[in-house]
């Protein structure tokens, strides 16, 4: 199996235990659908250890390594595997796996699996072809691993419409169903990145789970999932945020509205002029006439919807014609700026020789990371009960 990591940067270079030296880090993440490592960042920055790392697209898998590099984190101590998650479940793939998990426990760690799907296939807005789809049958490969390797603990991530489509909710369903007959007690909820203070407004459906053997008595798992939310929920709807303003006016920001909230406190705070990626954005292909058109904050159609300063984004969906436009310039955004939406450190960089395709693609997909550290946070405090 080692021959198959990816060749950038296959295992960290430090000493195998540095992830025990120091200040221990007694939960390890296995990684799956990685991405560029939204998900991952959020939980490393709340002191797990990403211990391997599964993407399928070579393209992906660079921006992530280069994203490890950025944001000062070590790689994953057993590799970033570049591969489908269907060979880690069953075969060969599966009794490596195995023992990487024993090597974990060996070293007092609990170890979960943390992972998201692809999700076209049950989004509302997506192809809808639910658990037949191509994306939508890896879900349940996603379930039958853990089921087969049978981490300590997991967490599941996805889009709205797997839980509240009726017929994509009987599939949720039945896979909640199936991991408890394996053994798992789970908690689920539909969070929204603006709770955890990131600038979007983007639903996703979390459930987390923790092995039976783990949890006294035979009470349900209750996952405290306000604990590490910054906002109410309803925050979304508070009447001081502006709707559209003619594209070029003045829009000063209105009273009641969080700043932390909006677009431009985001833009400012990772200095998007400046950043690495500030330049890499698609070139307009329609003229300056029909992106001067759109108002500011005009966000009803499906694609040329123009972000307003002093409101939070609508879901950063980058595909086709969904890259968003810049508040107050005739241009979409650029990388640098989507970076900020999806509220990643400043620090955090993909590399100039990705695709633009590639680059706002893995963007897109990510979890936005003050989301990703919220849930993360929300885990940590959960196994902290657990290992009392």
């Amino acid at each position: 199996m080692r021959g198959d990591w990816i060749g950038l940067l296959a295992r960290s270079e430090s000493d195998p235990r540095s992830h025990v030296m120091g200040k221990p880090k007694p939960h390890s993440v296995f990684s799956f659908f990685t991405g560029a490592g939204f998900l991952d960042a959020g939980f490393a920055d709340a002191g797990f250890n990403i211990a391997f790392a599964n993407e399928c697209s070579p393209e992906f898998a660079r921006g992530y390594l280069h994203g490890v590099r950025s944001l000062g984190h070590e790689a994953p101590r057993h590799g970033l595997h570049v591969k489908s998650v269907e060979e880690f479940a069953n075969g060969r793939g599966l009794k490596e796996l195995r023992k990487l998990l024993a090597e974990e426990r060996r070293l007092g760690n609990l170890v979960g699996f943390v992972g998201g799907p692809p999700c076209p296939d049950f989004s509302v807005g997506g192809k809808n072809r639910g658990a037949a789809g191509d994306n939508g049958m890896l879900t349940r490969v996603y379930f039958d691993l853990i089921r087969a390797a049978q981490p300590d603990w997991f967490v599941f991530e996805n889009v709205k419409g797997l839980f509240r489509t009726k017929r994509h909710r009987e599939f949720f369903d039945a896979m909640r169903d199936s991991i408890g007959a394996a053994g798992y007690r789970t908690d689920e909820r539909l969070i929204n990145a603006i709770e955890y203070g990131a600038p979007q407004d983007r639903d996703r459906i979390i459930m987390i789970g923790v092995h039976s053997q783990l949890l006294p008595g035979p009470q349900p798992l209750k996952v405290e999932w306000k604990k590490h939310v910054s906002f109410e929920r309803s925050v979304l709807d508070h009447s001081a945020w502006p709707t559209e303003t003619p594209f070029g006016a003045k829009s000063p920001r209105p009273r009641g509205v969080p700043a932390e909230l909006t677009v431009s406190f985001w833009f400012n705070r990772n200095d998007v002029a400046s950043h690495p990626n500030a330049a890499h954005a698609f070139t307009p292909r329609q003229g300056l006439k029909r992106f001067e058109s759109v108002a500011e904050g005009d966000d009803k159609k499906k694609s040329y919807k123009r972000l307003h300063r002093h409101r939070y984004s609508p879901t950063a969906c980058y595909g086709n014609n969904e890259v968003h436009l810049h508040p107050t310039l005739p241009r979409r955004i650029s990388v640098a700026e989507a970076l900020a939406v999806q509220s990643l450190p400043r620090s955090f960089e993909l590399p100039a020789d990705m695709t633009l395709s590639a680059m706002f693609k893995t963007v897109g997909n990510g979890v936005p990371y003050l989301a990703a550290l919220g849930i993360a946070r929300t885990v940590a405090h959960l196994l902290e009960e657990v290992k009392q």
